[in-house]
């Protein structure tokens, strides 16, 4: 499988993507979030950009989903987003086979590339990461 390896400079970008229209949306999030592992270094970025608080996600169940971004690095197969459907989402990386759209994303992904991160090993295998439980 193909991979394609992001920079710093593209995280920064795609995060400017996602932080513009967050900031224009009819409701906006109070707290923002991030998937372990590949949606925490974009929710904090985001967090920072928005001047929206982080909050950890074993906190989010005792808030109004309304009030939440959950972020995470890819919308893939769309299972992790699935789990947090009543939540607004945000990904960096929306693929179209997907079964979950998430409500914000910086880019739509129609090829079948694996993306490597730059917080990831380069070296890194093409399986899914771990799923939120």
């Amino acid at each position: 499988m193909e991979k394609v390896y992001l920079t710093w400079d593209d995280i920064n970008s795609l995060v400017d993507k996602l932080a513009n229209e967050v900031s224009q949306a009819a409701v906006p999030p109070l707290y923002i979030t991030g998937l372990p592992r590949g949606g925490l270094i974009p929710a904090v970025m985001l967090s920072h950009k928005l001047n929206i608080p982080y909050v950890n996600i074993s906190l989010i169940r005792a808030l109004p989903a309304v009030d939440v971004l959950v972020v995470d690095d890819i919308a893939d197969s769309g299972e992790t987003l699935l789990q947090y459907k009543a939540y607004q989402t945000s990904v960096l990386y929306y693929k179209l086979q997907s079964e979950a759209t998430p409500t914000y994303y910086a880019e739509e992904v129609e090829n079948e590339a694996w993306i490597v991160y730059p917080w990831e090993r380069k070296d890194s295998e093409t399986i899914q990461d771990y799923k939120v439980q």
